[in-house]
């Protein structure tokens, strides 16, 4: 006798059903109230199928068509932004595969459409929700990961740091969780330093706010984010298209003396990435008086402190440095 099934298996689901399944199944989690562990189960499978279309693995390639319709899919359907709301809700595992599915989207291109970066062109309070993810312990990393890739587009980066969730980061940089305070840094450093035409139009226009806010990270009670501070600040002024950003900083005497505290700091890391920017206001052929005031002041005490001063191994270009400084510090010691 035949044997009948009376349950038909479920038909694979094509890549647009599956995303639109998946945004469905992240919608419905709600941060109010306990999340269901079959919905969080099923986003979890979701975004790991959806990442396996988009990447492939080790038996298969990733199929043209299939990514072509997953990218317009998730467009189409406000699929991106539903994975930023929904993000801190997600198990461990779908967290680091919405890292991975939101970096392939970012990159993929229709015809000449980069269809998602238009979409998020068009929807930009979702960076802002990606920044305020730092405050978010279980999605504070995957969001700077996500961050970071924006990054890579002017246009967004241009957003960013005109957007007031970018003064966050002064906050985040000194978070006591270090990882956290840590990936903060390192996407504040990308946001300052990737796209350098963007970044002097920027710090042209609030340079006041900007470096008054910077002050307070290399005058820092944490050793790293003074070090690390101190480091991006010279990345950023010694960058030959902010010429016009480190001529103004180093005429200001309230940026001299900062630099001046940290040549005195007790790290001699710190001491030696206070020197380089040290010699930049020393170096200045065209001293503004009140510069020229306070180095003649200091003087007796930097040539006593730069007799001292020797880098861990041989430089024969700090060593250049080191005289030209000495040099220009007796001069004006001579003319007192």
């Amino acid at each position: 006798m035949a044997s009948f099934s009376f349950f038909k298996q479920a038909k694979p689901k094509t890549p647009s059903e599956l995303v639109k399944a998946t945004r469905y199944v992240l919608f419905g989690l709600d941060s109010k109230l306990p999340s269901d562990p079959k919905a969080l189960e099923e986003a979890e499978k979701n975004l790991a199928a959806i990442k396996q279309a988009l990447l492939g693995d080790v038996e298969t390639e990733p199929n043209p068509e299939q990514i072509s319709q997953i990218v317009l899919e998730a467009c189409r359907g406000d699929f991106l932004e539903t994975l930023v709301q929904k993000l801190p809700l997600l198990t461990w595992e779908a967290r680091k595969d919405s890292v991975q599915i939101w970096s392939v989207l970012l990159r993929q291109k229709i015809g000449i459409s980069a269809c998602c970066l238009e979409y998020l062109e068009n929807h930009l309070h979702l960076l802002d929700l990606l920044v305020i993810c730092y405050q978010n312990k279980d999605a504070a990393i995957n969001a700077g990961a996500m961050l970071r890739e924006c990054a890579r587009y002017p246009s967004l980066v241009k957003y960013l740091l005109e957007s007031s969730s970018f003064d966050l980061f002064f906050g985040y940089v000194e978070l006591p969780n270090f990882d956290i305070a840590s990936d903060s840094f390192a996407t504040f450093k990308e946001l300052l330093t990737k796209h350098e035409t963007v970044v002097s139009e920027y710090l042209s226009v609030h340079y006041a706010k900007f470096f008054g806010r910077y002050e307070h990270l290399l005058s820092s009670v944490n050793y790293v984010t003074r070090r690390q501070s101190l480091k991006l600040l010279a990345d950023i002024l010694l960058e030959k298209q902010h010429s016009n950003i480190m001529m103004q900083y180093i005429t200001e005497v309230q940026n001299l003396r900062t630099v001046m505290t940290l040549l005195k700091d007790s790290s001699k890391n710190i001491r030696s990435l206070a020197f380089h920017l040290f010699k930049v206001f020393v170096a200045n052929p065209r001293k503004p008086p009140s510069i020229v005031k306070v180095l003649s002041q200091n003087c007796a005490k930097l040539l006593s402190f730069l007799e001292d001063f020797h880098l861990d191994k041989e430089d024969e270009q700090f060593e250049e440095e080191k005289e030209m400084v000495v040099k220009e510090l007796e001069g004006l010691a001579d003319q007192e």
